[in-house]
């Protein structure tokens, strides 16, 4: 089975970065897309960005400009730089990896990691 771990959550001030990274782990041969999404209580799950192995990145309209994806392939992680913070980005940050070839499966499901919590206040 396919695991998603996050980490580099926690809480700053408006203005700040956050750093979040996410491996995925399971004998993982292939990973089409990673990214993170986030969402706040109430709320459905809203894309930040993704990114497949092609190259091509997409982010969501209110981090455009603020937020970098990265991936390293190799090492099946996908990292999420924050910058220039804003109470509105306060939620938890959810690592999404799709289209997931492990052992000898091929998923187009989505693996889900635990989320990681960003709350920015001043």
């Amino acid at each position: 089975q396919v695991q998603l771990v996050e980490s580099g959550g926690g809480s700053v001030q408006p203005g700040e970065s956050l750093r979040l990274s996410c491996k995925a782990s399971g004998s993982i041969v292939s990973i089409d897309l990673m990214g993170w999404f986030r969402q706040r209580p109430g709320q459905q799950r809203t894309l930040v960005a993704a990114a497949d192995k092609r190259g091509r990145i997409d982010y969501g309209n209110s981090v455009r400009g603020r937020f970098t994806i990265s991936r390293d392939i190799p090492k099946n992680t996908v990292d999420l730089q924050m910058n220039n913070l804003g109470t509105e980005d306060t939620a938890d940050y959810l690592c999404l990896a799709r289209d997931v070839c492990y052992g000898s499966v091929c998923s187009n499901a989505n693996f889900w990691g635990q989320g990681t919590q960003v709350s920015v206040s001043s």
